[in-house]
């Protein structure tokens, strides 16, 4: 649902957009004159000259101590609220629960936080691991896994690779009792300074 009217709000927004920019070029290149357009009687762009805002619109309240305050302090709070948003849409969502059947019909929870836990707890104890990051993404009944490894330098990626597959993520879908548990894995050597021998 929320997917569905996010979609909808950008779709409107960039029609907004498009739209004020295609009235901002139409104006530049004086197409309302040349095309014989009418326009209503308030329209500020009527040919290349014109302005968005006239001095007067511009002025109207300069004189009172409040206007632009609240002017720049209105357009940082829309630009703040717009990178907020824009980030939101950027970053992958973490799965907060997994569903699980649980043969009653009805169903079970198994908190998506708790999983990740696990795993990554289960991935540093494998030789060679220095630190494991987990998180869980996709659908409550379709989820994926993101591990990212620090390895340390004795680490052997193929065998650690393995071990992640096979035990650790094997054993929280078999928990889980997911028919799959897709995974991402994402291997980095640990930073170590180099030993001097004297």
């Amino acid at each position: 649902m929320l997917r569905t009217v996010n979609r909808v709000l950008m779709a409107l927004l960039g029609l907004l957009l498009i739209g004020v920019g295609l009235v901002a070029l139409a104006a530049a290149l004086d197409l309302p004159r040349r095309w014989g357009l009418w326009l209503p009687s308030g329209f500020s762009w009527r040919a290349p000259h014109d302005v968005l805002l006239t001095h007067t619109d511009r002025t109207r309240f300069a004189h009172l101590g409040w206007w632009w305050p609240v002017v720049i302090g209105g357009l940082s709070v829309l630009m703040l609220l717009s990178l907020w948003w824009l980030l939101a849409q950027i970053r992958r969502p973490r799965l907060a629960e997994i569903l699980i059947d649980s043969g009653d019909g009805a169903g079970a929870v198994l908190r998506g936080r708790a999983v990740e836990e696990v795993l990554a707890a289960e991935a540093e104890t494998f030789p060679g691991v220095d630190r494991a990051r987990v998180s869980l993404t996709g659908r409550r009944n379709a989820p994926r896994v993101r591990v990212g490894l620090l390895l340390t330098p004795q680490a052997h990626p193929a065998e650690v690779v393995r071990r992640l597959h096979e035990e650790a993520v094997d054993h929280a879908r078999t928990s889980a009792g997911l028919p799959a548990l897709p995974t991402e894995t994402h291997l980095r050597p640990s930073r170590h300074t180099v030993e001097r021998v004297s």
